[in-house]
């Protein structure tokens, strides 16, 4: 992922109403946070890191927090006959499948992580 998509894809995140900075996530300058890192996001300066595997964690736990779904987590579907899958949204339902979710595939995990808090209730 190139600095302009990680910007573009953290500045969807910020904009969802599920967002809120955690503690442990980076800045795009690679800077954790702290009470500046709140203002600056909150103001559209700096956004987080999504290449940055703690706070791809943190934005799980904001997912799985918007569907108060403890048990969420990413799963990937290679191909499926012609047309290639990729990571969604997904937890287990009563009978314990992976039956629950949002199946809106997507090339990188950190893109169905933004995908999933924005479709959040």
């Amino acid at each position: 992922m190139t600095e302009e998509e990680a910007t573009a894809l953290g500045n969807r995140l910020v904009a969802c109403k599920g967002f809120r900075v955690m503690r442990g996530m980076l800045d795009m300058h690679g800077r954790t946070w702290d009470a500046s890192l709140l203002w600056r996001w909150s103001n559209d300066v700096d956004v987080p890191d999504l290449r940055d595997p703690a706070t791809l964690g943190c934005v799980l736990a904001l997912v799985r927090e918007a569907f108060a779904r403890p048990n969420g987590h990413l799963s990937f579907l290679g191909h499926s006959g012609s047309s290639p899958r990729g990571w969604f949204y997904c937890w287990a339902t009563s009978d314990g499948s992976n039956g629950g979710g949002l199946h809106r595939y997507s090339p990188t995990e950190a893109e169905a992580l933004v995908a999933a808090l924005e479709a959040a209730p």
